[in-house]
């Protein structure tokens, strides 16, 4: 049996420790609580490395057990059964250490857009939505589905999925950008190549710990009626709300719960969610303008190539990282892509 949780690499438990010691240093630091935000942050951060610390101790500890009752019942299949399952879990942890922001442990909305391009298009953005929502399943998160229209006679034409489970945003964020797809077409009589396009983005799903000041003078709050495949408690009253923040030109929708009330309440937490990831962005763009680009939603800068014709290939543009099998990525297989991009950062 061998040891696959050596100290160092990104299992690093002095490093870690070293780190929380030194925002616990900032956190004692009276001058810090002058500026709130900052005060948050460090707290926000410092909870964060602790929780990776003491997963991965756990995960250290349940290695030494095992190993353990391994010398003495090396076959007992109970034993062996956990020996695989804490192997897969060791490989996930190398993500863990990955997740440095403050957000990165949150749940996620995610919102997929097709591109021009019509039927084609629209068909591509419900491949994708399924694509996630299957990779969701696969990491055990819950999938609740906030807005979603239908295309004019297939596909959507966009999809609004709140995506909650530990760390869905740290995974999820870098999957922002255009989705390229190529393929023969099952809409053209023809059997012509045809190339698509959707749009992804990502914010996170913040919580009560995270201030998000809203004035209300700064919205506008409209409404009006549902409509689409948005599953069987869409009320088709005038129940859906739109808010726009003014000042950032910030539109959220909401239409599927089953009141105005439960609409509004949902749109603005994504409201406050997507306001706390522009502040983010500004920061960022601040330390690192090369990142912040990588944000921008920009047609004709797509962040990966789904080609499944004339060949099967499902390339990362920004990493390098391919896969052969495309249908296995187009079932939410994408863990191999989202850690080459956390690895970049």
């Amino acid at each position: 049996m061998t040891t696959f949780l050596p100290s160092g690499g990104f299992f690093d438990p002095e490093n870690l420790k070293s780190q929380i010691a030194e925002l616990e240093t900032q956190a004692n630091d009276a001058d810090l609580w002058n500026n709130p935000d900052n005060a948050r942050v460090v707290l926000q951060k410092k909870s964060s490395l602790e929780k990776t610390l003491n997963e991965l101790l756990q995960l250290e500890q349940d290695y030494k057990n095992l190993y353990d009752l391994f010398e003495i019942a090396p076959e007992d299949p109970e034993i062996v059964n956990a020996i695989e399952k804490l192997s897969e879990d060791a490989h996930r942890a190398k993500f863990i250490t990955l997740f440095r922001e403050p957000a990165d442990n949150n749940g996620a909305f995610l919102f997929i857009q097709a591109g021009a391009g019509g039927t084609e298009a629209q068909d591509w953005a419900q491949m994708m939505s399924r694509m996630y929502a299957r990779w969701a399943e696969r990491h055990g998160f819950s999938v609740e589905v906030i807005e979603e229209h239908e295309g004019d006679t297939a596909g959507i034409k966009n999809i609004t999925y709140r995506i909650s489970g530990e760390r869905a945003y740290g995974w999820l964020k870098n999957e922002i950008g255009v989705h390229r797809l190529v393929r023969i077409s099952p809409f053209n009589a023809n059997g012509k190549r045809q190339t698509s396009f959707a749009s992804v983005d990502v914010w996170p799903d913040i919580d009560d710990t995270i201030e998000i000041e809203i004035n209300e003078k700064d919205l506008r709050i409209d409404t009006y009626r549902a409509s689409g495949a948005g599953g069987q408690h869409v009320n088709k009253t005038d129940s859906a709300v739109r808010i726009t923040h003014i000042p950032t030109n910030t539109v959220v929708t909401c239409q599927n719960e089953r009141s105005q009330i439960q609409n509004r309440e949902m749109a603005m937490k994504m409201l406050r969610s997507k306001l706390y990831e522009l502040e983010m962005q500004k920061r960022t763009e601040a330390e690192d303008a090369a990142k912040a680009a990588q944000k921008k939603i920009e047609w004709g800068s797509q962040i990966r190539n789904y080609v499944l014709y004339p060949y099967q290939l499902v390339k990362d543009v920004r990493t390098n990282v391919e896969k052969t099998d495309s249908n296995a990525v187009l079932d939410g297989d994408l863990d191999d892509f989202m850690l080459a991009s956390l690895q970049q950062n």
